[in-house]
């Protein structure tokens, strides 16, 4: 007689190591990451236009800006967009946009996280313009300007024939836009764009992302469209 033991409860060593091997993971997902973005800032020269897309208080644009290329940040959450204006007050190839990026233009709730009150610098990161999200407070919101991205490509491209760089972390509204940008085929004239997919805070859209992953990777190489930024 044999004992089944597929749905035994995990032991704490179990569980310990299972914890472990993700944190290696993702510290190795974070130094891929670190390591594009490396090679992509030897490549930009003043003249190129980078994004940054959810720039919170700007450490990824701030290595974008050192470049020499002009640089437009995108961050809805007023706290942060007081911190970046103080940061980046004196840098005239860096451009501040205080609105969230979607595939559509209006206006939006930006919700922030449980704890923003008690910790707004660490929270700001967390707010999003996406319902249902994971320890995200729908009660505590402000409206924020909500603008086109795939307006935004088309007009950049229209007046420089390309954009070099995208970097997207905006909190689940990736997914829309880059599902729109796939089916509109916009990826053309961006070099090379990196976003974080936040799947693991959106339960109900984790098919979508699925599909999107797929796609993506059917139709185009990672140095092209990387979706394993974090």
């Amino acid at each position: 007689m044999t004992t089944d033991t597929k749905d035994a409860p995990k032991s704490d060593a179990e569980l310990r190591a299972e914890k472990l091997i993700k944190r290696q993971q993702r510290n190795m997902r974070k130094a891929n990451a670190e390591g594009f973005l490396s090679g992509i800032c030897a490549m930009l020269k003043p003249g190129d236009l980078a994004m940054d897309l959810g720039a919170n208080m700007g450490e990824i644009t701030t290595i974008l800006a050192e470049t020499g290329a002009d640089v437009i940040a995108f961050e809805p959450d007023p706290y942060a967009f007081e911190k970046l204006k103080k940061r980046f007050q004196n840098a005239p190839n860096v451009t501040l946009v205080n609105a969230a990026v979607g595939a559509s233009e209006g206006t939006v709730k930006l919700m922030r996280a449980e704890n923003f009150n008690e910790n707004p610098k660490g929270a700001s990161v967390k707010s999003t313009i996406l319902d249902g999200g994971r320890s995200i407070d729908a009660g505590n919101f402000i409206e924020v300007p909500l603008l086109d991205f795939l307006t935004i490509v088309d007009t950049e491209v229209k007046k420089r024939g390309e954009i070099a760089f995208v970097k997207m972390d905006i909190e689940g509204a990736e997914l829309e836009i880059l599902e729109t940008m796939h089916a509109q085929d916009k990826f053309g004239p961006i070099r090379s764009l990196v976003a974080e997919t936040h799947e693991r805070k959106f339960r109900d859209l984790r098919p979508r992302f699925k599909a999107l992953r797929q796609a993506v990777a059917d139709a185009y190489p990672a140095h092209k469209v990387n979706l394993e930024w974090i």
